[in-house]
């Protein structure tokens, strides 16, 4: 008789899942050494220039780990080079130990963007390659803004890029070029063998084990996963790729588990046969409330975050105002293992407040004294760290709540 496949409710799913993206109760040790091991178990943190409260990524570190300051991250990328900056399913921040197996990303990435580029960016770029390389194994790191051609006709759009700076953002998604700092948020480049320590650059692995390493560690930090969730988290690999990998360990490595949805259905996933066990283990999720970044690794795949808790939640920044939903940039509530509600905030760091300007609870949910008691504690705690002393709720309505 076939055992029966397990399931897992939703409450527990969401607890499983939000424990491996470090929202739960990790023991890290202090200082870099805590943040390098959060961001390794995380896999990567993703990079935002938006700063209406404080950029993305610094964000996402703060909310985990109340200690963190971004000149820590600074730290790790350009001093110590323990992290370096690449792409996932978006620009990201990722442990360096892992940059060999970005070289099949590299690789596949170089013929796709040459056919996508020659038809978006400007003409000449190609041209460029050997140039830029040699301008900078010649003269050190550059940043695009000087490398400006003078014979390309800017239509003076945000995304009209110049061939050299084209040529540059090309050698760095393929390999050959490498961030080696930001100023003002712009990107400065190198040759990568002068930025990626040489136990990594020079490491090259066989492509089944890039794939291999890419679906494994991503079953471990999403708990369970579909194929195309597999294949999503990092971004480099296909899904059919994935799909045979689950295929192949099915009943070893991998079982089938069901797993409850937040409107109570029930969907097929895999996980590691360990897992049903684990549940035993795992804490309760800390009772808080903690403000995320819209680019938070929880919700970035938005089907999965909307399928476990119910939040659908998507960037309005490039929808006209007139038809925005909620706002520009918008803030996702946690409490405890789940999503309360979402606000639009700002800070103003010339008066020194950080302004919320609206608060959308989610369906069925209250926004009592004691949960807006504790919303207060944890904006309080936003407002210092982006640099403000002082928060204004007025709008929200909240100082009325007996």
């Amino acid at each position: 008789m076939t055992p029966a496949t397990p399931r897992i409710d939703n409450a527990t799913a969401r607890r499983i899942f939000l424990t491996r993206h470090g929202l739960g109760r990790w023991d890290l040790p202090a200082g870099n050494a805590g943040l390098l091991e959060l961001i390794r178990k995380l896999g990567f943190v993703q990079v935002d220039s938006i700063a209406t409260v404080e950029r993305a990524h610094h964000m996402i570190l703060w909310s985990r780990r109340r200690s963190y300051r971004p000149s820590q991250l600074k730290t790790l990328l350009e001093r110590d080079r323990s992290l370096f900056e690449h792409w996932t399913h978006d620009a990201a921040v990722i442990p360096t130990e892992f940059y060999p197996h970005w070289k099949l990303r590299f690789r596949r990435d170089r013929e796709k963007l040459l056919a996508r580029w020659r038809n978006w960016r400007s003409e000449g770029f190609e041209e460029r390659f050997e140039t830029m390389l040699e301008r900078i194994r010649d003269h050190g790191a550059t940043f695009s803004r000087d490398t400006r051609d003078t014979d390309h006709q800017s239509s003076g759009e945000m995304w009209d890029w110049h061939p050299s700076k084209t040529a540059m953002e090309f050698l760095w998604r393929t390999g050959e070029l490498a961030i080696c700092h930001r100023k003002n948020f712009q990107k400065c480049f190198d040759l990568a063998e002068r930025v990626i320590p040489d136990e990594h650059h020079a490491r090259h692995l066989p492509d089944e084990d890039v794939i291999d390493w890419a679906c494994s560690s991503a079953i471990d930090r999403l708990g369970f996963a579909t194929p195309g969730e597999i294949a999503r988290f990092w971004d480099l690999i296909t899904i059919d790729e994935a799909k045979t990998w689950c295929s192949e360990r099915m009943g070893q490595a991998l079982q089938e588990v069901e797993i409850q949805s937040a409107d109570g259905s029930w969907r097929r996933h895999v996980a590691r046969p360990d897992l049903i066990a684990e549940i035993e283990t795992t804490p309760d999720l800390p009772g808080n409330v903690r403000v995320l970044s819209p680019f938070d690794p929880a919700l970035r795949d938005r089907n999965r975050a909307e399928r476990l808790f119910g939040f659908r939640y998507r960037i309005e920044i490039f929808v006209p105002e007139a038809k925005r939903e909620y706002g520009y940039y918008v803030f996702p509530v946690l409490e405890g293992d789940r999503l309360i509600g979402r606000m639009d905030a700002k800070r103003d760091l010339g008066r020194g407040v950080l302004t919320i300007s609206a608060f959308w609870p989610e369906r069925g949910v209250r926004m009592g004294k004691g949960r807006v008691e504790k919303l207060e504690t944890e904006l309080d705690r936003l407002a210092r760290f982006a640099g403000c002393g002082e928060v204004d709720m007025a709008a929200t309505g909240f100082d009325a709540v007996p």
